[in-house]
């Protein structure tokens, strides 16, 4: 069975605003990684064709909604310090969440099994209140609601590798059993979030699980989270569903943070939540690209990521 694919050029549109590096090359450097090595011509193309609006509102509020939206009626706007924007910001962000929505079909219909999402901007930073972190909405906070809501899935275990701590799926799900979040994250950094203590509220307590790391960790050391402390912890959750978050920032190659994994860490780290979604999940497994700015380290990552998808399939 194939992985699906969801790219469209439109994610391309939007712009952060100059020497931004959450810019659009970075997906240009995606497809072209993909396209050189192969993986591109035997995934399936999936169609986008969903209304993204209805299911943002399950996740982020009205007042937020509506801000983003009115975005489009100025050649250049901010949402936060770090968040700039443009005419076609929110038209790309709603192409980007309805191109998750699409990988959910596909995978819940037998269509496929797994899937990458190659979209932009970004979602993990965003809460449901506010655009943070180059993130306007939190796509894969609202594709876990998704799968719950249109396809009757219970558990959805969301694992977040980003180098940076995905505090806007924390808050959306922290007190909510049905939805197991994971990160690990360099720390003390962007965003201040993510300490071993932060492991849920209320209903939800210890269904949030935070590695904090410090600076200069290698792929020895994120297998070892991922091999034995997410594994068996996981397998005892037992999701309907498996999302990651995949941002390729630890790279070692990348500008913004200092960790030191390479496209093998990835490859391995892809292998255990493979494992995870096999005995659990009948393989149902979607990617969600979140951050990664040097081109190439993106680019190989994505491919090493991709490559591993597929294979068995």
């Amino acid at each position: 069975m194939q992985v699906g694919l969801v790219y469209h050029p439109d994610y391309l549109k939007h712009d952060a605003g100059r020497q931004h590096p959450e810019r659009p090359s970075r997906l240009e450097a995606v497809m072209q990684a993909l396209e050189s090595s192969d993986a591109a011509q035997s995934m399936r193309n999936l169609d986008i064709q969903h209304d993204a609006e209805a299911w943002i509102a399950k996740v982020h509020e009205l007042d937020h909604i509506r801000t983003v939206a009115a975005t489009s009626q100025h050649e250049r706007a901010s949402l936060d310090p770090d968040t700039g924007v443009c005419r076609e910001s929110y038209a790309t962000s709603l192409k980007a969440v309805a191109g998750t929505l699409a990988a959910a079909d596909a995978v819940m219909a037998g269509d496929i099994s797994q899937a990458f999402c190659a979209v932009r901007p970004p979602g993990h930073h965003a809460e449901a209140h506010r655009s943070m972190g180059f993130c306007l909405f939190n796509n894969v906070a609202i594709l876990a609601r998704y799968l719950q809501q249109q396809h009757g899935l219970d558990n959805i275990l969301i694992i977040d590798w980003d180098v940076h701590h995905g505090n806007g799926t924390q808050h959306i799900f922290e007190d909510d059993p049905s939805v197991f979040f994971v990160s690990t994250h360099q720390y003390p950094y962007y965003p201040g979030t993510g300490a071993t203590t932060e492991t849920g509220q209320s209903r939800g307590k210890g269904f949030t699980m935070n590695f904090p790391l410090p600076p200069g960790c290698d792929d020895a050391v994120y297998t070892e989270i991922f091999e034995q402390h997410l594994l068996p912890r996981a397998l005892e959750y037992r999701p309907d569903a498996v999302l990651i978050s995949a941002g390729f920032d630890a790279h070692r190659d990348d500008p913004l943070a200092q960790m030191l994994v390479t496209e093998e860490g990835y490859r391995r780290m892809t292998q255990v939540v493979k494992e995870i979604a096999a005995t659990c999940s009948q393989n149902r497994l979607i990617s969600v690209l979140e951050g990664g700015y040097d081109l190439d380290a993106l680019g190989r990552s994505v491919t090493a990521h991709v490559n591993e998808l597929q294979r068995d399939h």
